[in-house]
Parts: structure tokens; sequence; C-alpha cells
């Protein structure tokens, strides 16, 4: 197979965000298949590639580009021109098209769903971001009733209802980040998550939502919005229940009955098999093998499917209403 060659703006903490966490964790599965290196593009950093240089060496000329950082994307799938490029999705709805010869991967059913639309011609996979197995359920003894990470919280859940519980019940807020994450999942009864503001105030998606399956896998009850990516996976009266439920005060109900009758989530035992290292190796060796083939046949073809652009759109509906006249 051909060297992958992951595009990161950096890799220090300036860079941190849970999307180049789960790219870093991606890249460790793939070097499980094939030669792998990190290759940043914003920031020179010791003993690691950078965009510039390697475009000026041959000896990449054969690797495979992957990208993944959101409003990067376009400029760099410009960038690398001619060269084989592999879009990891995560977020969608930045408004690009992808080209037909770049292959999309993408890291929920949600964001298959866009790009099923949005590139009609172009090859695309789905691969699920990775829940290590070090987030289980350790049988410790709860002594938060409620657990909230503060970013990508709703003003609803941080101004009405926290406030509304932290009267009632015990309430630990994280602002920053914390060295034992697993710990405190394991020492909570009920982890609550709502983005579907956050991410309708940037207009885009929730790329795949980490925490409240991490939460699960730790023994937490969830209370989460459902919104994009986290439709994936959780099912609300089965292994969650949908926070911001038509108002405050029924929504502390819900919660503070939860507290007084906690019991560990009843999952069932391959709920989290898809997202475990030993189900993902084999998967993406699988789409890995499927563009390498593709990448074979690439150089020598051009497409000759349409893509479904706001022109073709609108001719396709013409032509429709033309159709429907004539019949009359």
């Amino acid at each position: 197979m051909r060297k992958l060659l992951f595009l990161l703006p950096g890799t220090t903490k300036h860079f941190f965000a849970g999307g180049l966490t789960a790219e870093l964790k991606t890249m460790a599965i793939a070097q499980k298949i094939c030669p792998t290196e990190v290759v940043t593009y914003r920031s020179r950093e010791p003993n690691t590639l950078f965009l510039d240089d390697v475009l000026a060496d041959n000896q990449y000329r054969d690797c495979i580009f992957v990208c993944s950082w959101g409003f990067d994307v376009p400029r760099l799938i410009q960038q690398l021109g001619n060269r084989f490029v592999v879009y990891h999705a995560h977020s969608t709805r930045y408004g690009f098209r992808v080209p037909p010869r770049v292959p999309i991967i993408t890291v929920s059913k949600n964001s298959m769903g866009y790009w099923g639309e949005k590139a009609l011609s172009s090859l695309i996979y789905h691969l699920p971001n990775e829940i290590s197995s070090d987030f289980e359920n350790r049988q410790l003894a709860r002594d938060v009733d409620v657990l909230v990470q503060t970013r990508k919280s709703s003003e609803y859940l941080l101004q009405q209802l926290v406030p509304a519980l932290q009267t009632q019940c015990n309430v630990v807020l994280l602002d920053s980040y914390v060295d034992d994450l697993i710990g405190l999942f394991n020492r909570s009864k009920i982890y609550l998550y709502d983005s579907a503001e956050y991410w309708g105030r940037y207009r885009l998606t929730e790329g795949f939502g980490l925490p409240p399956m991490e939460a699960l896998a730790c023994g937490c009850q969830v209370f989460s919005s459902v919104n994009h990516a986290l439709a994936d996976y959780l099912d609300p009266g089965f292994n969650c229940q949908k926070i911001s439920g038509y108002a405050t005060e029924y929504d502390v109900q819900r919660i503070l009955k939860t507290v007084q009758t906690w019991q560990s989530p009843q999952m069932p035992a391959d709920f989290f098999m898809p997202y475990r290292t030993e189900s993902l190796v084999p998967r993406l060796r699988t789409i890995l093998q499927d563009i390498n083939t593709f990448f074979d046949y690439l150089p020598d073809t051009q497409t000759d499917i349409p893509q479904l652009t706001r022109s073709r759109v609108a001719y396709l509906t013409l032509k429709r209403i033309i159709k429907k006249i004539k019949r009359r």
C-alpha cells in the first residue's frame, strides 16, 4: 500500500481539540496497516515533516495525503494539485465541494449521508472514531450525581438546568482539561451533553460526538441532545434520555429520578465493538485497499458522472416542469 501522510496544522497544545485527538488515533490505527507519518502545514515542529518540504521532495510523490481540518481542506486540496488525496470528514456543512478524484472517509453515518448527496461521483466510506478500551466501567463508588463539561454546552444547560439541579444534587462542572476523565466518568452517575446550539451557532454539524459514548462506556446514564452524528448511536429511551425535554422542570424531574434510582445502563455486549481498535483495523485495511486500487486507476481516466450542483438541480427542476407541462 502507498504511504499515508496525515496533514495537520500542528500537534502542539495550540492546536489541541477533539478533532486532533481523533485524527491522531486514526493515524495510530493506520500505522498497523501501512507506513504512516504526520505532516504539519501551519507550524514547523521538530522531527516532523512540513508540507512545503514534502511537496518539493519527489520521494513523497506517490504517497496519499489525508486532509481533515475543516476550513483548511479546500486550500490543501488545491495546493496538492494532482497528488493522491483523501478527505477524512468529521463535521459537515463547511460549504466546500470535494473533487471526484478525492475519496471521502467519514467518521459517522450522518456525515456519510451528507457527502452521499454533495459528492455523487466520489468514493465514500465509513470509519467510526475509536473508543479506547480504557473507557470501561470500573465499578467504582459514584459520588458525583451529575457531570457536565462546559465546552459546547448550550446556554439552556448552563444557565437554566444546571442552576436548578445544583440546589438538589451534587453537580460537577468541567471547564478545563482533566488528567483522568475516565476516572471522573466512573465516579459519576449522570452525564449531561447538549451540543445542538453550539454547532448551530457555527452552522456546522457534530462530527461524531465522543463524550456521550465515552460516558456510556464508563457506566454513566446519559442525557444528551441527538443532533447530527449523535443520532448514529444514541437511542432515547433505550441507551440514553433526550435532554431539553420540553421544560426545565421536566428535565430536572427526570434527572433527579435517575439519580435516586441510578443503576449502570444495560448496554448490549457488542455495542462498543464497532468503535474498538480490533474492529477498526480490518475495516480501515479494506477501505485503504479499495482506495489504493482506485488510485492505480485514476491517472489514466477522467470523471464523466454529473455532480449535483445548483445549476444541475435547476436544470433538472426545469426539465421536470417542462415534462409536466407537455403531459397536460
